[in-house]
């Protein structure tokens, strides 16, 4: 079981970059994504970040065309490389953003960002 001891690494930068409404680029199983992280939490136990994709590589190719569909659901434990990019980057999210009920890949939200002012709730 993860715990604050053993949190990965990547678990202070992805935080801070969701309390400063920042993007990261991750490298994550082999491919470079540009994130929005929104929420930080847990799945079964692991911690995992769900982040709004707005660049880089994907499984299919392309990011989808229709903006709702570029959530991501990271485990932090699996993340190999984190960089805080260029602070011109502009943050990304869209519309279907529940920071109540962050997708089905979070079982416990640790913190998140609030879809009206878009600032973190959480610790």
């Amino acid at each position: 079981m993860t715990t604050i001891e053993t949190l990965p690494t990547a678990w202070a930068l992805l935080n801070n970059a969701l309390r400063a409404r920042r993007p990261v680029e991750v490298l994550y199983h082999g491919r470079r994504r540009l994130i929005c992280p929104h929420a930080l939490g847990w799945s079964k136990q692991r911690p995992i970040v769900l982040g709004y994709q707005t660049g880089g590589d994907t499984s299919t190719g392309s990011l989808p065309a229709d903006e709702r569909k570029r959530w991501r659901c990271l485990f932090v434990d699996e993340i190999n490389e984190i960089v805080v990019p260029d602070p011109a980057r502009p943050w990304g999210t869209a519309d279907n953003y529940n920071h109540l009920h962050p997708f089905a890949g979070i079982d416990n939200v640790a913190v998140a960002v609030t879809p009206d002012d878009h600032s973190p709730t959480g610790h």
